[in-house]
């Protein structure tokens, strides 16, 4: 049983995805939406470590705020 975890795709399910995707597409745009879904990926994980870097630097405020109490 060779399954991918990403919505139980066997191997044969994923050879036959690509080959519409390259039927669809055609083989010289396909690096080209690669390329596109890597920086979507890469802007979005941006996103999430500037808002973990904002909320950790809130809490650190609050933190002193009620230190000097």
């Amino acid at each position: 049983m060779n399954h991918l975890l990403f919505l139980n795709l066997g191997a044969g399910e994923i050879i036959i995805i690509a080959l519409i995707v390259l039927l669809l597409f055609g083989g010289k745009k396909i690096p080209e939406l690669m390329k596109g879904i890597g920086k979507g990926v890469k802007s979005f994980k941006e996103g999430l470590n500037e808002i973990e870097t904002e909320i950790k630097k809130d809490v650190n405020t609050d933190e002193k705020k009620d230190a000097a109490k």
